[in-house]
């Protein structure tokens, strides 16, 4: 009997489930509320200019490929890929800026601009690439590639090693500062947690691997846009049977009287019946609008999110050649401002943000002799903060990003350079991709909300529901969701397709026993 599978969402986790499932014969169908595919990383379309919606930065190629090798596909067939000549431009607050290269011999002197000529500035960085790159391939292992189904497969002696070199009771500011003396460097390579949604002060040490994977493997950009990747995955999804159903709002997922999930019911009053549904929506979302209610919607509800943001989408009237590819320009009060997003969940008085210009890669973003400019400014996201006025935030922070722009640049007019502006704030995270209080990663990743502590991909209070997406095992950011796909596909390939290993209950008391040791030894490294 071929197994029907209804999947919620047609983002980056619900487009590339299809693929994977479609291909191992499973019946699969999509249905997503908006008329487009890609959630976050979608595309806007304005008047010749393209504008990527969400994600910019093309990192950790090695996962993008290795999707498209389970799909038995070569992604060079699929997408053009464009390597950036550096990687990003970093603008300080008094006029400084140092760019950030995969070339090593360029990125020394400018260390040493910060860090001084001594021989202990290129040692100092080599020995910070060391211990990123084992944050990389340790992280990828434990958090990508092992599904963490039950506590004793967290609770595993194995890996004790790797908690230990992770530094997870460590920040990823503090280990910064411990091969980084200047106020500069510390800011440029600390910065990029918020990739994460979060404040380098509070990510945990092992997402410095974002730092090493820009320097090792460089940042890309997909010659058409970032979404050039959901449509491949799209139509892969397609030729193996998977079909998509846009304009298809989802107003609950069924469950029947014993706790089993049997399909949805659209907002036309549609019911459409299936063996196993996939949620590709909001986690938290899905727990609080479109399930019964269960107490665990309440704990969700009140857990640790990522930011939000104010993100304008500008057409400019001409080129403006003082910007890169990619640009980050950062507050000089740092950490005034990062705790200004995460504890008082607003718009720092001085923000830092990023503006990416795919026009300086790819003169297809944009009509030729103009730019296409995207900004992103961190803030809070949407809270029981009393006289939060995003209106008001939406214009202080355009207001900051331009005067900033032409402070740092030495640009007069760039104001006037903007022909046509789109914005997205928190609210419209919210109602456009029903992102829980428009947090636009979703969950956090705090040591306590990360691994198996972090929500599972199978639904633990539901029958045949299951979970993909950014607020699930094993995080967010596009090829972490793309890797929680595959481990998905094997949990639901292991139940229908492979044969069943019966576990005795001698091996279950055997690996409730290593289970408990390992608990307690875990509890003494970290408390």
């Amino acid at each position: 009997m071929v197994v029907k599978i209804i999947i919620i969402g047609a983002g980056v986790g619900g487009t590339a489930a299809a693929a994977r499932l479609s291909k191992k014969g499973f019946q699969v169908e999509v249905y997503e509320k908006n008329s487009y595919n890609g959630g976050r990383c979608s595309i806007i379309y304005q008047n010749g200019h393209r504008f990527d919606q969400g994600p910019s930065l093309y990192l950790m190629p090695k996962i993008f490929e290795e999707t498209f090798e389970d799909l038995g596909e070569d992604i060079k067939n699929h997408i053009d890929l464009l390597k950036c000549p550096t990687n990003y431009s970093v603008h300080f607050h008094d006029g400084e800026t140092f760019e950030l290269t995969t070339d090593i011999s360029e990125l020394s002197r400018s260390l040493e601009k910060y860090e001084g000529s001594g021989e202990s500035t290129l040692i100092n960085f080599l020995r910070y690439l060391k211990e990123t790159h084992i944050h990389y391939q340790r992280s990828v292992r434990i958090a990508l590639k092992t599904d963490f189904q039950h506590w004793y497969d967290f609770f595993n002696p194995k890996h004790i090693p790797d908690v230990i070199q992770l530094h997870l009771l460590d920040t990823v500011y503090n280990r910064v500062c411990k091969y980084f003396k200047s106020d500069y460097m510390r800011k440029a390579f600390s910065f990029q947690t918020m990739y994460l949604g979060m404040s380098p002060y509070d990510g945990l040490a092992a997402y410095s691997l974002l730092q090493y994977t820009e320097i090792a493997e460089g940042i890309w950009y997909p010659k058409g846009g970032f979404h050039k990747v959901l449509e491949s995955l799209e139509n892969i999804a397609i030729q193996h049977g998977a079909k998509f159903n846009y304009n298809a709002d989802v107003q609950k997922i069924i469950i029947d009287d014993k706790g089993v999930a049997k399909g949805i019911k659209l907002v036309n009053g549609d019911v459409v019946n299936s063996d196993i549904v996939i949620c590709n929506a909001d986690l938290i979302y899905a727990y609080n609008k479109l399930l019964p209610k269960t107490s665990y919607a309440d704990k969700l509800g009140k857990k640790e999110l990522t930011s939000s943001s104010i993100s304008f989408y500008w057409s400019m009237k001409t080129i403006v050649s003082q910007l890169k590819v990619h640009n980050v320009f950062l507050a000089e009060k740092y950490k005034q401002s990062f705790d200004q997003i995460f504890k008082d969940h607003t718009l720092p008085d001085e923000p830092s943000f990023y503006v990416n210009v795919p026009s300086r890669i790819d003169p297809t973003a944009a009509p030729e002799g103009k730019d296409t400019v995207v900004v992103l400014v961190p803030v809070g996201h949407i809270s029981n903060v009393p006289n939060i006025d995003f209106d008001q935030h939406v214009k202080r922070a355009r207001e900051q990003v331009i005067d900033t722009i032409e402070k740092r640049l030495k640009i007069s007019n760039f104001r006037s350079m903007i022909d046509h502006e789109i914005v997205n704030d928190p609210r419209t995270w919210q109602n456009n991709f029903n992102l829980w209080k428009g947090s636009i990663l979703g969950l956090s990743h705090s040591l306590f909300q990360v691994l198996w502590f972090r929500p599972s991909l199978k639904c633990k209070i539901f029958e045949n529901l299951y979970f993909v997406g950014a607020s699930v095992q094993p995080g967010t950011g596009v090829p972490i969701v793309l890797s929680g796909t595959k481990l998905l596909e094997k949990q639901l390939c292991d139940r229908f397709l492979d044969s069943k290993v019966t576990i005795t209950s001698w091996s279950k008391g055997v690996s409730l026993l290593i289970g408990i040791i390992a608990l307690l030894i875990f509890c003494i490294f970290v408390f």
